[in-house]
């Protein structure tokens, strides 16, 4: 992961950091009076839980165990994963944050966290990411195989991801081994960030700050896509792209600039 703040200020993200998770309190509260039959659900899932992390934790947990790992077991190595990196936690925030201000169908704070499967494949990433670096590896692309089954998202275990990163749908998202993502980032389903053959070590494209991915997008080969660039829906991205440009096609060409800066966090996703 990358080692700087998701937000300019400790100090505003701190206090972001508490309404969010108040946030998703006053929301399960309103929503276990509301609807009975998800009441004990949302009870487990967030209400009983002192804070953020351990809510984040049991739900992974539910969502990911099987025969071979227990919810009981997983919960104990993601709690580990926290308690030694609190950038993990920190990037669950900035992720929710990113969905709650781009994604036009959620409005709230606690959908992403139960619902969304974007969400929560990323999450579970970053404590595989976390095994990788401990050198626990076989742990690491267990929960890999893991991610892919539950979430329809396959990201391997030492792929580079930045804060505020957005998997929009998520499904058939495929994220490469030595892939680096930076921060603000949205991506569309089914994308591809791959290799182009049986080439070994730095092989998988570099995504700069602020990139908007369209859907069905393929970019392929250790390449980058400059910050502020917008890449068009169905497109094969072969070759480096220019920061604060627009790519489509197949394979993908330069077709002019974006009208903003950061593509990613209006989620325009004309190419006009």
């Amino acid at each position: 992961m990358t080692n700087h703040p998701p937000l300019p200020s400790d100090a505003e993200f701190a206090s972001e950091k508490i309404k969010t998770w108040e946030c998703i309190l006053t929301e399960a509260k309103k929503e276990a009076d509301a609807e009975h039959l998800l009441a004990s659900f949302l009870y487990k899932t967030i209400l009983d839980h002192d804070d953020f992390s351990s809510a984040l934790s049991f739900h992974l947990s539910n969502l990911l165990c099987n025969t071979t790992a227990s919810a009981y077991s997983l919960q104990e190595i993601i709690n580990e994963s926290y308690g030694n990196d609190s950038t993990i936690i920190d990037a669950a925030f900035s992720d929710i944050l990113a969905i709650r201000n781009r994604d036009s169908a959620c409005s709230e704070c606690g959908t992403p966290f139960l619902y969304y499967k974007g969400f929560h494949a990323l999450q579970a990433f970053r404590v595989a990411n976390w095994l990788w670096h401990q050198q626990r590896r076989e742990f690491a692309l267990f929960l890999q195989s893991r991610i892919s089954t539950c979430f329809s998202v396959d990201i391997h275990p030492a792929a580079t991801v930045g804060y505020g990163l957005m998997l929009d749908h998520a499904t058939g998202i495929v994220i490469g081994e030595t892939s680096v993502i930076g921060d603000n980032v949205s991506i569309m389903q089914s994308v591809t960030l791959g290799g182009t053959g049986k080439e070994t070590k730095d092989r998988h494209p570099k995504i700069g700050a602020g990139v908007l991915i369209g859907a069905g997008s393929k970019i392929l080969g250790n390449i980058h896509i400059g910050e502020g660039a917008k890449v068009g829906a169905g497109s094969v991205v072969l070759n480096d792209v220019p920061a604060h440009s627009m790519v489509t096609g197949v394979p993908a060409v330069v077709i002019g600039q974006p009208d903003e800066q950061m593509p990613s966090l209006s989620m325009n996703q004309n190419l006009n």
